[in-house]
């Protein structure tokens, strides 16, 4: 099955954060670098299911991690 026949992608759909990936996002991967944020601070990036996996061992692997959600569940922190 071929995910972009599924999941069409338009310019207001966001996309997968992979390098090359134009699908449409699933999921929420926040993060964060402790060197250089404050711990409140949290980045995203935007995956499909295909690299969800990739893309949160790559985060993971370096402890910038903080979690993942689907993406029509996440709220982004208000900003102040």
């Amino acid at each position: 099955m071929n995910l972009c026949e599924t999941n069409p992608v338009t310019d207001e759909t966001p996309i997968c954060s992979a390098k090359g990936c134009r699908t449409a996002a699933v999921w929420v991967l926040a993060w964060n670098n402790p060197k250089i944020h404050t711990p409140e601070r949290r980045k995203t990036w935007l995956a499909c299911e295909e690299h969800r996996e990739h893309l949160s061992q790559f985060l993971g692997v370096r402890g910038f991690l903080k979690d993942v959600v689907r993406f029509e569940d996440w709220e982004a922190p208000e900003r102040a």
